[in-house]
């Protein structure tokens, strides 16, 4: 077995805090953890402070669909696309305001030094406590904005902490660096695999400050664009520190085609020098239960707009070809940054793990259906009907790729990029799948362009796209786009595959034709045409959304794939925030709305 670390709860402690709920501020009696009788060795630290982790895991390759971003489509309901289709209110938008984590870590903070024990084990406990505190606080503020700041866990009577008003956003945010900053200076260097490390602490601060910087710059409602440097400078300084440390490098084993894949199916990446930190399986032990709906046919499925952002294998933009809004499949994959066919099924990938996918395991044919994008997903999906390959996938938390990324972006963010900074942080990603590197006096394409209007640097608006396509369906992407106050590109309807007309079409680039698109007035036979391999052609009828259609095209009977009808609309800036649940108002009336929430 690896030499790994794993949460083991005592029963306890497990019922204590399964007893709390999100009722009003998740109060509950602090008698019931009996702290007369706990914290007071380290093995009581440890096993609290293993009870507040939570870390993302491979849920994650499918975030850009159900938080609804330009990366994905998604055919179930979001929070965001109810907001953009509907009158929504404080009333229908009313998650996320629960805090049983806060208080939890809270009354950790409150009892941990009864422990005997030197100042730096407990300045290490302290910094563990903080960070999980200014991570769920950063949570708030990226929903909220404002939100009530409390340091202490809440009694019944406290009625000023009870009936409480929203602290600033500038406030909230001062705490939440000054945890992240003490977490940094005592949280351990050196922790099992699997454990907060300080490495990892300084991750998120460069992370947050990133976000908060970029945030105040592109938003000047909040009133904060003087301030949003100093969070830049942060996000630089940090991230440098992190690539000086000479702990982390980018994984590569030189093959440019298999290597940015595999980071996401690892069945072990304790040791793997880009991964700083990696929520951890193992077999029958801790299982990670790798989604089969990572592939697609569930809800979500990648969309054309991230497929056609990846560049040609020459480093020009893919949207410069000629014609390149007319490209079908197999064209849409020759010559592109390998990262495409890492990310994406592609003509002639081999399916192995099929489940419940109607054509099968084979050589990958699309299964087209109404209101998907026909496009599938492979990033992150353990192709093999092993379960013990299934169950054994890693996830990778934070990778050094994100740091490289968030000094790039800080240092032109702050007009300070140099053609020495690309070298050293998005020219060593692309060295990693054999593309060209990117240099300071790159031309301006105008499709990136169009979709940031209020950039002018050509070079950041190439670092943006390097950051979508490197970090491409692991949960970036709804972030990026709140903080970059690029809202109005969730406007664009997610548009798949393309398709010139109905009749016989090649899918696995071998020069046969695999499906056939009949008019949606006609009926599918029984008995089927088949291909010069005399393997019947898979029939779909094509029409409008609306009609009675197996596949939706732009035209009817020819266009995009379409995967909704329209959108909705972003407001502007209302809905790059929530509004607090009109029952947690009428509980508390201080809890005021903000940007013309109701």
């Amino acid at each position: 077995m690896r030499n790994i670390f794993f949460l083991s709860l005592g029963i306890g402690v497990l019922l204590t805090l399964s007893a709390c709920n999100d009722d009003f501020l998740d109060r509950f009696p602090e008698t019931e953890i009996g702290k007369e009788n706990f914290f007071n060795t380290e093995e009581d630290l440890k096993l609290y402070i293993y009870s507040l982790y939570s870390f993302p895991g491979d849920g994650m390759y499918t975030a850009d669909g159900y938080s609804t971003t330009d990366n994905m489509c998604n055919t179930g309901n979001t929070e965001l696309k109810t907001m953009m289709t509907t009158s929504p209110n404080s009333t229908t938008i009313n998650g996320g305001w629960n805090w049983g984590a806060l208080r939890d870590i809270n009354l950790f903070l409150e009892n941990f030094r009864r422990a005997q024990l030197p100042e730096d084990v407990l300045a290490h406990y302290e910094g563990v406590a903080r960070y999980f505190r200014a991570r769920f606080y950063m949570d708030k503020v990226k929903r909220y904005s404002d939100v009530p700041w409390y340091d202490k866990t809440i009694e019944t009577g406290d009625e000023e902490a009870l009936y409480k008003a929203r602290d600033s956003r500038s406030q909230v945010v001062d705490h939440i660096f000054e945890d992240l900053t003490y977490a940094a200076d005592h949280v351990y260097a050196e922790q099992p695999a699997g454990a907060v490390h300080q490495m990892l602490v300084k991750a998120e601060l460069a992370r947050a400050a990133l976000y908060e910087g970029t945030f105040r710059k592109y938003h000047p409602e909040l009133g904060l664009q003087n301030t949003a440097a100093a969070y830049l400078t942060i996000a630089r300084d940090v991230a440098k520190e992190i690539m000086d440390s000479g702990k982390y490098q980018i994984y590569t084993t030189g093959r440019p085609d298999q290597d940015y894949y595999d980071l996401f199916v690892s069945s072990d990446l304790t040791a793997n020098p880009e991964v700083i930190f990696a929520n951890i399986s193992q077999y029958e032990l801790k299982n990670g239960g790798n989604s089969p709906i990572i592939f697609g046919n569930y809800e979500t499925a990648p969309s054309r707009d991230l497929l056609q952002d990846y560049l040609m294998t020459d480093g020009t933009p893919f949207t410069s070809q000629p014609g390149y809004q007319t490209k079908m499949f197999v064209e849409e994959f020759r010559d592109r940054d390998p990262r495409l066919s890492q990310t994406y099924a592609y003509p002639g990938w081999e399916l192995i793990r099929s489940n419940t996918y109607a054509q099968g395991e084979g050589i990958y044919i699309q299964q087209l259906n109404k209101n998907f994008s026909g496009y599938h997903q492979i990033k992150g999906y353990v192709n093999s009907k092993s379960e013990a390959d299934i169950n054994n996938a890693d996830y990778p938390v934070v990778r050094y790729a994100e740091i490289l990324l968030i000094y790039a972006e800080a240092r032109a963010e702050l007009g300070e990029l140099t053609q020495a900074d690309l070298d050293i942080t998005v020219n060593l990603l692309r060295d990693r799948v054999a593309m060209p590197h990117l240099t300071a006096n790159v031309a301006a394409d105008p499709v990136q362009q169009a979709k940031y209007p209020d950039i002018s640097n050509p070079v950041l608006l190439e670092i943006r796209r390097e950051r979508r396509l490197e970090l491409a369906l692991e949960g970036y992407r709804f972030d990026d786009l709140m903080r970059w106050a690029a809202g109005k590109l969730l406007e664009k309807e997610p548009e798949g595959m393309y398709f010139p007309g109905l009749g016989k079409y090649d899918l696995t680039g071998d020069g046969v034709e695999d499906i056939k698109l009949i008019d949606v007035s006609e009926t599918i036979p029984t008995d089927k045409e088949q291909n010069s391999l005399g393997i019947p052609l898979v029939y779909y009828r094509a029409g409008l959304i609306g009609n009675d259609a197996g596949v939706y095209l732009k035209y009817g009977a020819s266009g995009t794939v379409q995967t909704i009808a329209d959108s909705g609309t972003f407001v502007d800036p209302k809905y790059y925030y929530r509004p607090v649940p009109a029952n947690q108002v009428a509980v508390n009336p201080n809890l005021t709305q903000i940007f013309g929430w109701e």
